[in-house]
């Protein structure tokens, strides 16, 4: 299926928020693109307008410090945040999450703010970033706003993000670095494919908290908990937060039960 639209390269984040301020409502921003352009071409997504934000160098920022904590830009792909130290060093839950994320030639080109941009409730990006307590940095012609990733994403493929508006960059705090992490993805076939249910456990200072993709309208984080809560109890909570579908991937039991499976697995691996 063909569908035109004008085609915008801005050279400057002001740039390309002056096309959206002027297009609002009729715009798409394309950065990885391994959503959008696949829309486009489905005829889902009938933008008349496509912002490419990816020769925008302010949004290529990827930084690491002690005081700041991790800074990942719009433009950022999956395989540079991957290769960069200190994801593996501080941050293992992203790096064992990325490293999930469809295939190796889609990560050159997908990019951690498209995969949450998206919203999808099986993105790979969003439940170790809630475990992570990540904020979103957004920004319009006239203003800037850091949001929780908690409240960014607002259901199936919806946030908060006006039509007027971009995501800047990522920001994780530098709480949780160095924790020990794990990450769990269920798939339909060995190898790369989209997570049926996916669940990311992060340990800290005696505390541990669990992230749930594909179990909800939005990706989920139960409540903190202390190291040697028992696996039921923790599996008791995750029940009572999860409301899975059935659909062509897996049944809504079968998630359900599969989320317990992986909280048992990552809290014996992490030591929960």
């Amino acid at each position: 299926m063909t569908h035109e639209f004008s085609y915008h390269a801005p050279g400057s984040p002001a740039e390309a928020l002056e096309v959206l301020e002027r297009h609002a409502g009729d715009a798409a921003v394309l950065s990885g693109g391994t959503d959008l352009l696949v829309n486009i071409r489905s005829g889902l997504s009938k933008p008349s307008h496509v912002v490419d934000i990816k020769q925008i160098p302010e949004l290529k920022t990827l930084n690491y410090d002690g005081k700041n904590g991790l800074t990942i830009g719009a433009c950022v792909t999956v395989n540079e945040m991957l290769a960069y130290e200190p994801v593996a060093e501080s941050y293992a839950v992203l790096q064992a999450a990325g490293e999930e994320l469809a295939t190796y030639q889609l990560r050159n080109r997908a990019t951690p703010v498209g995969n949450i941009v998206t919203a999808s409730p099986c993105g790979d990006m969003s439940s170790p970033l809630l475990c992570l307590d990540a904020e979103v940095v957004v920004v319009s012609s006239n203003n800037t706003r850091r949001v929780s990733l908690r409240e960014f994403i607002t259901g199936v493929k919806t946030t908060v993000l006006a039509p007027n508006e971009l995501v800047r960059e990522i920001v994780v705090p530098p709480t949780y670095a160095g924790a020990e992490a794990g990450y769990k993805k269920l798939k339909r076939i060995k190898g790369h494919d989209l997570g049926v249910i996916a669940v990311a456990l992060v340990k800290h200072s005696g505390l541990f908290r669990v992230g749930i993709s594909s179990a909800a309208p939005t990706p989920l984080l139960l409540p903190e908990f202390a190291v040697g809560t028992s696996p039921e109890e923790v599996q008791d909570a995750a029940a009572a937060a999860i409301s899975p579908i059935d659909d062509v991937r897996c049944t809504k039991e079968y998630r359900a039960f599969m989320v317990g499976v992986y909280i048992e697995r990552l809290m014996s691996e992490v030591g929960a």
